[in-house]
């Protein structure tokens, strides 16, 4: 592409927002205009360089940042979002799927796709990692409902039952009915083997 592609980087950690600037900044089509950690200024930046790609990273936020690439979307309709994660659970994968995502890629891709991929959504075209295409094509659908999820999400970080339960204005027998219902789906021995069954499921 002989057009100069113009790249805003969303990327909270300065480190590999340095790193993933210095990379692209070496392809001489591609001219990162801006960088911005995720503090709300991400879309005043777009509105005021025009970015070409926005390069989001959704690792710790996944349902925010899949929101502002479709938020991007909508206010400047010529800025293409590709998406970048690390460790994606088959619900984000699903979802950054379903959404049309113009670009998603892991952060263990090789320089040489992620440069590909940047071309190739700032062409108009999709560009999807053949492996993650995989994993969500043979990703298995959670069996959790999300009352159960949500209850084992507090579970995990470490909230006591009788929170759990006033903070879902749940009694405390119905909080511990759904943590063994959790567990009998699961084939899980205690809640800690729950906890990790269903973390390395990527469900939770």
């Amino acid at each position: 592409m002989s057009t100069l592609i113009r790249v805003l980087l969303v990327e909270d950690t300065t480190l590999m927002r340095g790193a993933l600037a210095a990379l692209l900044d070496r392809e001489t089509d591609i001219d990162v205009a801006v960088e911005a950690g995720r503090n709300g200024s991400v879309l005043a930046h777009a509105a005021t360089y025009r970015p070409n790609v926005a390069v989001i990273d959704v690792d710790s936020r996944e349902r925010e940042e899949l929101a502002l690439g479709g938020e991007l979307s909508a206010q400047l309709p010529e800025c293409r979002t590709l998406l970048v994660t690390g460790s994606p659970t088959p619900e984000c994968l699903m979802r950054a799927l379903a959404q049309r995502a113009p670009g998603l890629v892991g952060k263990n891709t090789s320089a040489d796709r992620l440069v590909e991929g940047i071309r190739t959504v700032a062409g108009g075209q999709r560009f999807i990692d053949p492996e993650l295409a995989l994993r969500a094509i043979n990703a298995v659908e959670s069996p959790l409902t999300p009352r159960e999820l949500e209850v084992l999400r507090m579970a995990a970080e470490g909230t006591p039952t009788r929170e759990i339960a006033d903070r879902l204005a749940l009694s405390v027998g119905t909080v511990r009915n759904h943590l063994s219902t959790v567990a009998n789906k699961v084939g899980a021995r205690n809640r800690v083997d729950t906890i990790r069954i269903v973390r390395e499921s990527g469900w939770l």
